[in-house]
């Protein structure tokens, strides 16, 4: 094969980058409104597929740093009190930080695994692992 078939070709077998997200990691803003005295997250579900984690862990995480119970309702959070979208965006970012960013490599190439009753963040792209406290 030719140099240029070759580069054409891994072109190709290269993961391309998040359809929700645009870049390779951008954290997605979270969009919403208020019903009542309820803040309703619309997007919920790209946030998740761009932090490529399981939307029930960042729920969690973000009702207990936001002080509030909530709901996950299809594609949309549903924090039951009236939340600044900054608040919550600082919140998600936090969880990107300690969840999804490589403490090591500062790449978003992570995931979560399970060993010995404990939970790591492995680096697929350094094999830095850390454990996770929760």
């Amino acid at each position: 094969m030719e140099y240029a078939d070759l580069l054409n070709k891994a072109y190709k077998d290269v993961k391309q980058n998040c359809p929700v997200c645009g870049e390779r990691f951008e954290l997605k803003k979270p969009e919403g409104h208020f019903e009542g005295n309820k803040t309703i997250i619309t997007n919920f579900s790209q946030i998740a597929s761009c932090l490529r984690r399981d939307p029930e862990h960042i729920a969690k995480f973000l009702f207990k740093q936001l002080a509030t119970p909530g709901d996950i309702s299809g594609d949309r959070l549903i924090l039951i009190k009236k939340m600044p979208s900054e608040r919550v965006c600082e919140k998600i970012r936090l969880y990107a930080d300690l969840y999804v960013i490589c403490p090591n490599c500062k790449k978003p190439d992570t995931e979560m695994i399970q060993l010995n009753n404990q939970q790591f963040l492995k680096c697929m792209a350094c094999g830095n692992k850390k454990l996770i406290h929760d």
